[in-house]
Order: C-alpha cells, then sequence, then structure tokens
C-alpha cells in the first residue's frame, strides 16, 4: 500500500472510532474498487452489509462490538434475554449466540459474522422495555435488566438450566432489581406462572 494511502486510512480509521459505513467511506473520496481492494486486503474487515471496521484502527474492538454491530445492521433490533443479562452484569461468560429481538414486522436480513438467535416480538411488547446504550464507537438498544431476566426464564429451554440459574441469582442480588416491572412483563407475556417458578 502507497504511504499516501495508509496515512489517509489511518486517519480515516480515528476519525470513524473504527467504524464506518459505505456511504461515509464514499463521502471520504474512497471508491467502491477500493473498498473491495481494501476488504480483500484485510484493511477492513466487514461486518455487515454497508458496514466496515477499520483493521488498521490500532486498537481493538469494544466489549460490546456484536451488540454495536447488529444496531449497525437493524437499528430496530434490540440485545435481549442472556445476552443482554450478560451486558447488564448478571452472566461472566458472554453467550456464545448473540440473542437479539426485533419486531414481527421487521423482516430485514441480519447476516452477521457471528451467530445471532432472532427473537420476533409484538408491537406492543416491543416498545415498553428497552434502553439506548451509548459508547464511543456508537450506540445499541438493549432490553431493560427486568425484562431480560423474564425473557430468559422464557426461553429457559434456549439459554439452559445452569445459566438461567445464574441469571436469577445474580438479578435477585441486585439492588437495582424491580420485581414489580418483571412479574408485569411477565403477566403481559402470559409466562406468570412460570416466572413464579424461578423467582
Amino acid at each position: 500500500m502507497r504511504r499516501e494511502t495508509q496515512k489517509r486510512i489511518i486517519s480515516l480509521s480515528l476519525k470513524y472510532k473504527g467504524y464506518i459505513s459505505t456511504p461515509e467511506l464514499l463521502k471520504e473520496g474512497v471508491t467502491n474498487r477500493q473498498i473491495k481492494e481494501f476488504t480483500d486486503q484485510g484493511i477492513l474487515e466487514k461486518v455487515s452489509r454497508g458496514h466496515y471496521w477499520f483493521q488498521c484502527a490500532g486498537y481493538k474492538k469494544p466489549r460490546e462490538y456484536k451488540a454495536l454491530e447488529v444496531c449497525m445492521t437493524d437499528s430496530e433490533a434490540v440485545i435481549c434475554a442472556d445476552s443482554a443479562c450478560f451486558y447488564w452484569g448478571l452472566l461472566e461468560k458472554e453467550p456464545e449466540i448473540l440473542s437479539i429481538a426485533t419486531r414481527r414486522t421487521d423482516r430485514k436480513k441480519i447476516e452477521m459474522n457471528f451467530p445471532i438467535a432472532r427473537h420476533y416480538y409484538s408491537e406492543k411488547s416491543f416498545k415498553a422495555s428497552y434502553k439506548q446504550v451509548y459508547t464511543e464507537f456508537g450506540s445499541y438498544s438493549i432490553s431493560d435488566i427486568d425484562r431480560s431476566v423474564c425473557d430468559c426464564i422464557r426461553f429457559s429451554d434456549h439459554i439452559g438450566e445452569e445459566n438461567l440459574k445464574i441469571i436469577v441469582e445474580a438479578y435477585q442480588n441486585r439492588k437495582d432489581k424491580m420485581l414489580e416491572r418483571l412479574i408485569m412483563y411477565a403477566e403481559a407475556l402470559r409466562v406468570h406462572q412460570k416466572v413464579k417458578q424461578y423467582l
């Protein structure tokens, strides 16, 4: 790579905090042909369609890179269940499969470099329970802690009894837990009896 091109790429990586979209690359004067060349050379990692990570950025991806990259791909996606519990600190080990929620009407393809489990929610149950998290690399949406635990109990077959036990125990020790809210979610999702078995 030419020294001028290398300096330009490093400059862009710092300007965009590591992540950059195709429109941003084009706006900065990088051609589609160059994007392909940079991807082939490993300078850019294709995160998903239209989104890239600068491999030459000089720093590692953030801890929440999976959450950030999914929400870049589909701005309506929400991190949920055991993955949300990991980000809330209820699990020490990050689940291998990222759990996300989308509206039932959202049929956007989400193809990532890591496995995802996609859960479809009704408009009513989807809207009320998520928060926006802002980082220096971008933002992502995540289910609140009470809804996350409720969903883990709801998807207990997917989560596994061992992880579910860890999540419930850690939740019960949290000062910021809101059991009334969790019960409200359980009643709305018709899993109240199942939740009562665990809490």
